[in-house]
């Protein structure tokens, strides 16, 4: 067998006879290297390139051959190379507790070569194949998340196409579903340390809020052109036909499972399509929920939602300034909005007319004129 392609086998054994026997018996077939003590066995081992087995004599002066096992099985970067203890100890006792810090055999003195070759050469066999095992697990996690990520960027292209879509027929704007979604973000990252918040906005939560939120408005698809796109106020009729968006919203997200019930993007998706004109007194629709009976996802975006059409220019209004947006939004705290979130709201204000700043409108940015969301 070419050196280069040999397996590795380190010996350590303070006694010369052992070291020229293991030698003559395994250089033909194994590349050898040689420590006198535990502590020069540690010094080969602080850097790859490892050898494939480590053949360990128990009886050593300074670091006892269990002592050096411990420390190269407590390694994460030698955990994994097996351990043959040679060795005297011949008692039960011995034995077990050197399989018990991790050796893979345990031979004693005087040896047979035959048996030492075909220890050997087990375990060089196992190794190499738990090797094998590791690198086609390792592709296979390099796979699933490659796939992974291509699974999630094709939501997201595919979340923003239909949002876009829907915003062509109404006077949303790609720039309203950016500032909605970092308006949502900020609310729920301010929140996550609220006692009433915390168990509910972890950071895999705040993710999907984040990418739910170009949906809210999904179901404006639905709505007829002459009510959706009238310049002005709309009737009573008309507006009844309007409320129906959110209901259209939700149902235009499917409602599948993962077997342990709705996949959590599109419950959050759909929460934020159905509730977000849900109203803390009670007086929103479509169901009339009541304070916390509306879901977070809902109570957070009714906040970002209506803060964006205050500040944005209408058809039948101007943009109202940012310091009269917040006035209102304040004056609606326990009325339309969860108290709790009004107040990070507040305490954000400056944040949230950064973030209008970030994402603002252009003359190319705002495919129609419409009206403050139905």
């Amino acid at each position: 067998m070419n050196g280069e392609n040999k397996n590795t086998i380190l010996i350590v054994d303070d006694e010369r006879f052992n070291l020229n026997t293991l030698i003559e018996v395994l250089q033909e077939e194994y590349r050898i290297l040689i420590a006198k003590s535990g502590e020069q066995a540690l010094e080969r081992l602080v850097a790859p390139p490892y050898p494939q087995l480590i053949l360990l004599d128990i009886l050593m002066p300074g670091i006892d051959g269990y002592e050096t096992c411990r420390r190269i099985k407590g390694n994460p970067q030698t955990s994994n190379i097996p351990i043959i203890f040679i060795t005297t100890k011949t008692t039960v006792e011995d034995e077990r507790h050197g399989l018990e810090l991790g050796a893979a055999d345990y031979i004693t003195k005087p040896f047979s070569p035959a048996i030492i070759k075909a220890r050997v050469k087990t375990q060089i066999n196992l190794k190499r194949a738990h090797d094998a095992l590791e690198d086609q697990n390792r592709l296979l996690e390099q796979k699933v998340a490659q796939r992974t990520l291509e699974i999630a960027l094709t939501r997201d292209i595919a979340i923003h196409g239909l949002a876009a879509l829907a915003a062509t027929r109404d006077y949303e704007t790609g720039n309203h579903i950016r500032r909605t979604q970092h308006y949502i973000d900020s609310l729920a990252r301010h929140l996550r340390e609220h006692p009433r918040f915390r168990d509910a906005l972890s950071e895999r939560t705040i993710e999907l809020l984040f990418k739910s939120a170009p949906l809210h408005d999904i179901g404006k698809v639905g709505i007829p052109d002459h009510i959706l796109l009238k310049p002005g106020r709309l009737d009573e009729a008309e507006f009844e036909v309007m409320k129906t968006h959110s209901v259209l919203g939700r149902d235009a997200l499917p409602c599948e499972e993962n077997g342990s019930g709705t996949l959590p993007f599109l419950a959050t998706a759909r929460d934020i399509a159905y509730t977000h004109h849900e109203r803390w007194d009670g007086t929103g629709y479509p169901q009339g929920l009541k304070e916390e009976a509306i879901p977070l996802a809902g109570r957070l975006m009714a906040i970002a939602d209506v803060y964006d059409a205050l500040i944005s220019k209408r058809i039948y209004k101007p943009a109202y300034p940012h310091h009269v947006a917040v006035e209102m939004i304040e004056a609606e705290r326990g009325k339309q909005f969860d108290p709790d979130i009004a107040d990070a709201f507040l305490d954000l204000r400056d944040q949230f007319r950064e973030i209008a700043g970030q994402f603002t409108d252009t003359p190319d940015s705002t495919p129609y004129a419409g009206r403050l969301p139905a």
